[in-house]
This record gives C-alpha cells, structure tokens and sequence, in this order.
C-alpha cells in the first residue's frame, strides 16, 4: 500500500516525484517488451480485483463524496465523482475490453519495398512514460493506467484531491493486477500527495522522464498543463459541442437526438451545449425539439428569434454561444442553413464534437467536409464520443490538437512509431 499522505508531504516533494520518475522510466523500459500474454493476464487480474473490492472502493468514495456534498459541490462535479455498483461494473467491463484488444505493440503500420531492395516496415512502439492529471473522475485511475499498459507504457497517475480516497483504491486493485502478472510495480504509479507542486514537477517531465502528459479536467487545468508542459500533451480544453437540424431532418430523430445529446450526462465534455435550427425546418421542429429539452429539465437560453417562436426561453447573452455548462442548459439559435451552422460552429466551437441530423446527402457532406473538429457524426448523438464506443475499449481523453492524437485517445493513440529497414548489403553511392 502507498504510505500515508501526510508522510510524503513532510519530505520534499521534488525528490519523491524524481523517484516516482525513475521508478516509471525502469518499468516502461520492461513494459516495452512485455509479452501480449503478461499484459493480457494483468488487466484481466485488475479487473477481478476491482469486483472482489467494489465495497472497499465504493467506502472510499462515500469519505470523498461526503466531503464534496460538504464543500456544496455542483451537481455536475458530484457526478463525475460519484461511483456505484453500475459505474464499477462498467469500470470491471473496461478492464477486461482493453485486455482483449488486439496488442499494438509492434504491429506493422505501413511496409514497401524500395528500387534498391531496402524493405521497409513501420511498426508501432510504446511512447515511454505517460503522466495523467485529473480532476473528479475516479474512473480515469482504471481506465488510464489500463490503456497505458496495453500500449506498453508506464503511468504517472495524479488525481485530485476531490478524488483521493476512490483513485487510491481504485490504483490499490491495479497494483494486483501487476503482481498477478509478474509486471513491475512501477508501471502504475499514482502520485502519493495531494501538493499541487506535484503537479508543477509532472509538468517539468521530471528530469526527462516523462514522455507525454495527459490532462483530464477542467479549463483551469487543462490551461495550466498546456501552458506550463515541457512535454507534448494530449488534450481538449473544453467541450463546446453543437448540434444542427438541417431543414431535411425527421423530426422524430432530431428530436430524440438533440435530448440525448444535452441531457443523456449533462457533466461529460461530449455533451451538447449549443443547437443550431435550420429556419426552412423551424416552424415545425423547433417548437416540440425545444418541448422535449424543457420536459427532461433543460434549461434553454435562445437567441432573439427563439425566444420569439418559444417564449418560455431565456434571453442569451453573447457568451452563451462559447460557453461549456456541463449542466442541463442549451443555447439555441436558428441558422440560414448548413453553410451559416458551419460559420457559428467555426466561429464558437471547441472543435471537439459537433453533429447533424440530415437526410440530404450533399448536407452532410458540406458538413463533414468544412468542419474541422475532432468528431463529426451525422444522425448520432454527440453523447458516443467517446472511445468505448469508438470499439476502444476505454479513452483516456479527447485530444482536439492535431498531433497524431485526435479525438478519444486509445491504445493506438498511446504509441508511436520506429522504422525497421532491411537490406541485403546496400551501400549508399
């Protein structure tokens, strides 16, 4: 078990991260030529361990839930926090999906053969140390130290100290799992204080030995990490999602699609925040799409127009167009079709996840084509971006950068690349 917190934070902080990092730099090194098999029987051994202590993990919440629902948390946060039987299930069930996944590690990208008989190949290879900061999420310890092991990397885990009880169970049953499988210990590491100077330290690489970090949290977060990192990131910094109904939309699909967008997870960075109408569908969609949210309990903030045609909205103020609620609220405001939703949506999106609902082909395609967000769905709530339901197995993040990681970030996203060339005794004239 990790020692005491308040041990750790007695001692310095920079020269327990430094081990942290040593310790994670050795075990990626074995990590690289892990057997498929050894990280196979590791992940399903995690996922066994969860289950076996789901009330050890469900305890460890309810200390740190108590202490959320003290400090008068909003509802949003509380439920990223919150964990049930149902969420540790889920938490087991990704466990064992990673697990079956093909394994990256040195599968071959790409292979030719050059005029000079040179072969070749371009494999995938571990990207080394990865550091994950988050927040609330107590999910992101499993989820994370998983995929960075399925990938053949180490993990550095901070969580927050909203979540500090839940990730340290949770990272208590990964620790099994490595055991089980004979894999070092170091291979998921959780950071044993709650210091943000931690943080400062995971940022700085820890003298080299951090490859990539990863944030998972809110815009403070995300800026910090993306401002202060000496190493790459893999990162969203919000998620201002739209949704657009063309005026060739079934109503009965937009409607249910727009409510399951906003209101399936209020909390998540896929959920939607912003509707565009198109005005040729406006007089027969918009009126029962606006019922609909307003039943489930969503709150509508409408342009001038909107709240025209359906009194009962709000007026929205300009900031409403670029803001992330990760609440039940939704801005809403009609368009002149496809080419005036991507102009807004360019002009105020995040540029992680935005769908139509259409029935016209070249619509979609316009959309498809002009946008540059990281997901673009047609017909789709925004509510499946995520790598679960991308056939991932788990995410460990959205990226909407444009490095070779965009959108949910999986096992392959997790690796790199090396070039295998073989010759026959070709010199170079």
């Amino acid at each position: 078990m990790l020692e005491d917190k308040r041990t750790i934070e007695a001692e310095s902080v920079e020269t327990v991260m430094a081990e942290l990092g040593r310790k994670a730099r050795k075990a990626a090194r074995q990590m690289a030529t892990a057997t498929a098999e050894r990280k196979h029987a590791a992940l399903v051994a995690m996922a066994d361990s969860v289950w076996r202590n789901r009330n050890a993990i469900l305890d460890a919440n309810a200390i740190d839930m108590a202490a959320a629902e003290d400090k008068e948390m909003a509802p949003a946060f509380l439920d990223r926090l919150k964990l049930d039987e149902d969420r540790i299930q889920s938490m087991m069930d990704g466990l064992r999906a990673i697990a079956e996944l093909p394994d990256p590690v040195g599968s071959v990208i790409a292979q030719w053969q050059q005029p000079n008989g040179l072969d070749i190949r371009r494999v995938r290879t571990p990207l080394g140390v990865i550091g994950i900061i988050f927040e609330s999420r107590p999910n992101v310890t499993a989820d994370a130290g998983a995929l960075c092991l399925k990938a053949g990397n180490a993990a550095i885990l901070r969580g927050g100290s909203d979540s500090w009880h839940s990730a340290r169970a949770i990272h208590a049953c990964l620790e099994e799992g490595l055991e089980a499988a004979g894999l070092p210990a170091g291979a998921i590491q959780i950071v044993p204080t709650t210091d943000r100077a931690a943080v400062g330290e995971m940022l700085s690489g820890l003298n080299g030995n951090i490859d990539v970090i990863v944030p998972r949290g809110g815009r403070s977060l995300v800026e910090r990490v993306q401002s202060e990192a000496r190493v790459p990131v893999f990162a969203h910094l919000e998620g201002v999602c739209h949704v657009y109904v063309d005026g060739s939309a079934a109503l009965d699909m937009a409607r249910d699609i727009t409510v399951n967008s906003k209101m399936r997870r209020t909390g998540i960075c896929g959920s939607a925040e912003k509707l565009l109408v198109d005005r040729d569908c406006a007089a027969t969609h918009l009126g029962p799409i606006l019922d609909a949210l307003d039943a489930a309990g969503c709150e509508i903030r409408g342009s001038r127009e909107v709240v025209d045609a359906w009194p009962k909205a709000r007026s929205a103020s300009a900031e409403d167009w670029t803001q992330e609620y990760l609440a039940p609220i939704i801005a809403v405001r009609l368009v002149d079709g496809v080419n005036d939703a991507v102009e807004q949506i360019a002009s105020h999106s995040s540029d992680h996840t935005e769908t139509i609902i259409a029935e016209d082909a070249d619509v979609v395609e316009t959309f498809f084509s002009r946008i540059d967000s990281a997901i673009l769905l047609h017909n789709a709530s925004t509510q499946f971006a995520d790598g679960g339901e991308f056939g991932m197995g788990a995410e460990i993040g959205i990226a909407t950068g444009k490095m070779h990681a965009r959108g949910p970030v999986g096992v392959e996203q997790l690796t790199s690349f090396k070039y295998l060339v073989r010759g026959n005794g070709q010199t170079r004239p």
